[in-house]
């Protein structure tokens, strides 16, 4: 794709979350449906492969979602569509999602076998169409289905366990919620500690969504001081990774940061890349997390 090309990309989808933001609504969080319709709580996945998007596509996805009042997370090219006995209905406007990956020309191959150095990758963007179930006709029924509802508890098993299972350094107590990085321990308050409990777990998979950091895990970086560019970009990462994880378990994701909102606004109008990289980082970080969960949960791990 040409450079200019891919640029449009950056900026059109930078834009776009930056307008979100600055009107108030967290594109990774807005309230869920509209009054007309509910949209299923979930990650967005493509209804033919059965994969879940990643990165930027998922707030892509749920943002066309909630915008047009959808009433599925499944997606489909138009020709999977076809493949699956339905259509895209006429006049339906499809989204664009992307697809970011590196390859390794001929003739830098050929140089590389010569001179013995490993070849350079050219990282490449590319575009593509996708229709929300809701605007084909003919599909099978089970794209349509809703995530399940939450137990009426307010402790929940299959969340509990995902905790336990990732075998973190997970301690309960004090008042403030934090990841220590150099100890490679988190904290949080106990649960009753919180006006609504619910916002125990969303704490807990933000403070996980540090703790994947780790540079025994994804290796990320934790250099950046409190109110700087580097912290604020690492608590981007964070909420993003809660917000992918609380999905995936029907669990609403809200802001837990809202303070950080101005200086989230900073950086992405610096940087047009820098909610792609983040949303990068924050989808490998949910996987990592959500791939520790029990086989008996029965939840699928995000592709």
């Amino acid at each position: 794709m040409p450079q200019q090309d891919r640029q449009t990309i950056y900026e059109s989808v930078t834009q776009r979350i930056v307008g979100e933001l600055e009107a108030g609504r967290v594109p990774w969080v807005q309230p869920w449906g509209t009054p007309e319709v509910d949209t299923p709580l979930g990650l967005p996945r493509n209804g033919s492969t059965k994969n879940s998007y990643s990165g930027i596509n998922i707030l892509i996805l749920w943002g066309a979602a909630i915008e047009h009042g959808r009433r599925t997370q499944n997606w489909l090219t138009f020709k999977q569509a076809l493949a699956l006995g339905g259509c895209v209905r006429k006049g339906e406007k499809g989204t664009t999602v992307v697809y970011a990956d590196r390859f390794v020309p001929k003739k830098e191959q050929a140089k590389a076998s010569e001179s013995g150095d490993d070849p350079q990758a050219i990282p490449f963007l590319k575009r593509y169409t996708v229709f929300n179930a809701d605007q084909c006709d003919g599909l099978p029924d089970d794209l349509f289905a809703g995530a399940a509802p939450l137990p009426d508890c307010e402790a929940i098993p299959k969340v509990e366990a995902l905790i336990a299972a990732t075998a973190a350094d997970f301690r309960i107590g004090g008042d403030r919620a934090f990841y220590v990085p150099s100890q490679d321990y988190v904290q949080v308050p106990p649960q009753p500690a919180f006006r609504e409990q619910i916002n125990y777990y969303r704490t807990c998979f933000h403070e996980l969504g540090h703790w994947t950091g780790h540079e025994a895990r994804l290796a990320r970086s934790f250099k950046g001081r409190f109110g700087s560019k580097p912290y604020a970009r690492e608590e981007l990462v964070a909420e993003m990774a809660s917000a992918f994880v609380c999905a995936s378990l029907s669990i609403v994701p809200t802001v837990r940061h809202a303070d950080y909102i101005a200086t989230w606004l900073d950086l992405l109008r610096e940087d047009d890349r820098a909610i792609f990289h983040a949303a990068s980082q924050a989808s490998k970080a949910a996987d990592f997390i959500l791939a520790c969960q029990p086989a008996e949960a029965g939840t699928e791990a995000a592709a």
